[in-house]
C-alpha cells in the first residue's frame, strides 16, 4: 500500500499549507523516504520512490532548478517539495509543464513552515506504513501457502482489504531477477512501483518466490488493464535495458481463492518470459490454461515426446526437419501452400515431406481426432 503523495497531501494541505503545483498523474506515487536536497550530488544515490525536499539554496536559477527536476525524474523519485519564499519565489511555467508531461509531482510549502517538522512527520508515517505493509505481505503469503488457515490471515487483512471482494495477482519479472543482489533488486522494485500508478490503496507489492508480486483488491479488469499496460509502457521508455515480463492471473471472488489466482499468474508470467512477451493474461492463454495447471511434469513430458518420437528419431538420424514441418502444417490446418511460403520450400518438397511424415506416424492426419495428440505435443513443447 505505502505512504503516497496523495496521503501526504491530505495531511499537509492544511497543516503545512502545501500546494500541488504539477504532476497530478503521479498522485499515487508511494514514498520510500524523505531527503533534504540542496545540491544534485546526493541524487546519484537515490534508488527510486524518494521524496526530495529543498529550500532552493542551491537551485536559485531556472537552469539549476530544471536540472534538479530532470535528475530526480531520471532517478525515479516520488516527487519534489520546494520551500518557497526565500531562494525560490515562483516556479516557471515551462517547468510546471515539464513535470506534468512526466507525471512528476511538484509541490510547494511556504517559507514560514519549518521543514524539520514536516520531514520528521513524514518519516514517522512512512515507517509506520512500512510496518503495516510487512504485516499485509505476510498475511497474503499465508493465504497463498496455507489457504485453509482462513481465520488467521483474514483477521490480519480485515483492516486493509475487503476480504469478500475480488482479488487478482499480477507477477512481474525480468531476466535473471533471482540472481540479482538485494540492493539491485530493491532498486528495481522501487522503479516498478513508481510505474504502477493509481494502485496504491487497492493493493500490496512485494518480492515473493523469485518474482515481484502485486495483489489487488476490488479493481475492475478495465482499470487493472490500464494500470498494467501503463506500467509496461513507462518501463520501456525509462529503462529499455531491463525488459519486464508481466503475468496477470484470473480474478478471484474471495481471498480464500488467492492461491488459485497466484498459480495462474505464475503460469502467465512463465509463458510471457519464455516468449519474451511484455504482458500475458492467463484468461487469454487458450489451451495453455489447462496445460499449465497440470502438476505432473512427467505426464507432460510423455505427451510432448511420445506422439512425435518417430519424427524426432528420423530428424536426428537424417538431419531433417520433419518435426518443424509438421508443426507448421498443423498451424495452417493442412495448407501446403501456407507451409511452402512460411518455410521457403517448394510445394512439391512439402508434399513429399508430409507423405513421409504420415508414413512415419502411421496416420493420415485428415481427422481432427488424429491431429489433437500432435497439436497438444507442440503446445507442451512451447511451454
Amino acid at each position: 500500500m505505502g505512504f503516497t503523495i496523495q496521503d501526504m497531501m491530505l495531511i499537509s494541505q492544511e497543516q503545512y499549507k502545501m500546494r500541488f503545483i504539477a504532476g497530478k498523474q503521479g498522485w499515487s506515487n508511494s514514498i520510500s523516504w524523505v531527503h533534504m536536497v540542496e545540491d544534485t550530488v546526493i541524487i546519484q544515490y537515490f534508488w527510486g520512490k524518494e521524496l526530495a525536499v529543498t529550500t532552493g539554496l542551491g537551485f536559485d536559477t531556472t537552469e539549476k532548478l530544471q536540472k534538479l527536476i530532470e535528475d530526480l525524474i531520471r532517478r525515479h523519485a516520488a516527487g519534489l517539495i520546494i520551500n518557497t519564499g526565500n531562494y525560490i519565489f515562483e516556479i516557471p511555467q515551462h517547468l510546471i509543464d515539464y513535470c506534468d508531461e512526466n507525471d512528476f509531482p511538484l509541490l510547494t510549502i511556504p517559507w514560514e513552515i519549518h521543514l524539520t517538522d514536516v520531514m520528521k512527520d513524514f518519516s514517522i508515517r512512512i515507517f509506520m506504513q512500512g510496518t503495516a505493509d510487512k504485516e499485509i505481505s505476510g498475511a497474503l503469503i499465508q493465504a497463498i501457502e496455507q489457504p485453509a488457515n482462513q481465520k488467521e490471515y483474514r483477521q490480519k487483512l480485515l483492516p486493509y482489504f475487503d476480504e469478500d471482494g475480488t482479488f487478482q495477482v499480477v507477477l512481474i519479472t525480468t531476466d535473471h531477477l533471482d540472481e540479482m543482489d538485494t540492493v539491485e533488486r530493491q532498486k528495481l522494485s522501487y522503479r516498478v512501483q513508481v510505474y504502477l500508478e493509481q494502485i496504491t490503496h487497492n493493493g500490496n507489492f512485494m518480492y515473493y518466490d523469485s518474482n515481484f508480486m502485486l495483489v489487488v483488491n476490488d479493481i475492475t479488469g478495465e482499470v487493472l488493464d490500464e494500470i498494467v499496460t501503463g506500467m509496461v509502457r513507462r518501463a520501456k521508455r525509462r529503462m529499455p535495458e531491463t525488459p519486464l515480463y508481466v503475468g496477470v492471473g484470473s480474478c478471484m471472488n474471495d481471498i480464500s481463492s488467492l492461491h488459485v489466482g497466484y498459480s495462474r499468474a505464475k503460469a502467465a508470467v512463465q509463458m510471457a518470459k519464455k516468449r519474451k512477451q511484455d504482458l500475458l493474461y492467463f484468461d487469454r492463454m487458450g489451451l495453455y490454461r489447462l496445460l499449465y495447471m497440470v502438476d505432473d511434469s512427467r505426464l507432460l513430458k510423455e505427451m510432448a515426446e511420445e506422439p512425435l518420437k518417430p519424427l524426432l528419431e528420423y530428424d536426428r538420424k537424417h538431419n531433417a526437419n520433419y518435426v518443424d514441418t509438421l508443426e507448421v502444417y498443423l498451424k495452417y490446418n493442412g495448407s501446403i501452400h501456407a507451409v511452402s511460403e512460411e518455410m521457403f520450400t517448394h510445394r512439391n518438397t512439402v508434399i513429399y515431406r508430409m507423405n513421409k511424415i504420415k508414413e512415419l506416424l502411421g496416420t493420415t492426419l485428415e481427422q481432427t481426432e488424429e491431429r489433437i495428440p500432435y497439436q497438444i505435443a507442440y503446445y507442451i513443447r512451447a511451454m
